[in-house]
């Protein structure tokens, strides 16, 4: 305890607002992030990456509709929580920020940054965050770095973000985090990161306002986990518009978005297995039990998943086309 009551002292942190700045609640969780708002579609996102366990449930926050926070370095998590609050009740990104910071003893070392709904940003560099610390403004965006291995993080960040105009919002954030690291990133290294992207206007439905929510909490390579794990929610994107399509009756959709899913990952028996299914249903049997003699081979389990699913009506083959499925 002795050795951080010194590096408090170090930095001009008084014992009184000690106890306000180092918490359990408040991790110390240095990093880079970047808040975001996309021009074209409205959608508002967070995206973050540290030497720390599980920084997404620490760092981003983000509301449909209303804005997204990045509350880093001697992280208040309150500040996600209450920032959006503020925002949602008619501040804008500036506002909210000067009303967390007016009466929190230890602004000097947060580091924060607020993006609104209609993309005005607000950021707060603490003069006693540990360098390399900044932060960077554009349109619709904010960087923000802290205890980084080189100055040039942040400028890495917002180039990165600006020349990838045009593609996802996600695609970019990843791209900035992406382009922090190379930069050097994180004095410590790398362990977790996070990325959540949310519509441009609410709909009365928050457990179903997150188009993006992908976390890696602990990994030697987080930023490649979680690019993968961007491919992997694209892939199951289309085979959730293969479900709906399949609801609709629209055959040509479901096998259309199954197929774009079965070529991202062909490896996975899932992505192959839905397409079958589709196949069969859309009369081409022949072309289904191809796919699925192989899916069986691997593993008898889609065999038996395959036998429950006319009782439901999710395979509407014949009983003999049926019976030579289930005979491969």
């Amino acid at each position: 305890m002795k050795h951080v009551l010194s590096f408090f002292c170090l930095i001009g942190i008084t014992q009184n607002s000690l106890a306000q700045v180092y918490k359990k609640a408040q991790p110390l969780t240095h990093t880079y992030s970047i808040v975001c708002r996309d021009e074209a579609t409205g959608d508002i996102g967070v995206a973050v990456q540290s030497h720390w366990f599980s920084v997404g449930t620490a760092v981003s926050w983000a509301e449909a509709g209303v804005g997204a926070v990045a509350t880093q370095s001697f992280t208040n998590k309150s500040f996600g929580i209450r920032g959006l609050n503020l925002l949602r009740n008619g501040l804008n990104a500036q506002q909210a920020l000067d009303s967390l910071l007016s009466d929190d003893a230890g602004r000097e070392v947060r580091q924060v940054a607020i993006i609104d709904a209609t993309g005005n940003v607000a950021t707060h560099t603490g003069k006693n965050c540990i360098d390399h610390a900044g932060h960077i403004q554009g349109n619709n965006f904010s960087v923000q770095a802290n205890m980084m291995l080189t100055n040039k993080v942040p400028k890495a960040m917002a180039d990165a973000f600006e020349k990838s105009k045009g593609k996802p919002l996600a695609e970019r954030m990843l791209l900035a985090l992406e382009a922090a690291q190379k930069a050097g990133g994180d004095i410590r290294g790398q362990q977790s990161a996070a990325m959540v992207v949310v519509p441009s206007k609410a709909e009365g439905k928050p457990w179903d306002e997150r188009t993006v929510d992908l976390r890696v909490d602990d990994s030697p390579a987080p930023l490649n986990d979680l690019r993968r794990l961007y491919k992997v929610h694209i892939a199951y994107m289309h085979m959730n518009n293969g479900d709906l399509a399949i609801e609709k009756n629209d055959m040509v959709t479901a096998m259309n978005e199954y197929n774009a899913a079965m070529k991202m990952f062909p490896q996975k028996l899932e992505m192959q297995y839905w397409t079958a299914v589709t196949l069969a249903n859309n009369k081409e049997v022949a072309k289904a039990m191809a796919i699925l003699k192989k899916i069986f081979s691997k593993d008898a389990a889609w065999k038996e998943l395959t036998r429950r699913l006319p009782k439901v009506n999710l395979l509407t083959v014949s009983n003999a086309d049926l019976k030579k499925i289930l005979s491969l």
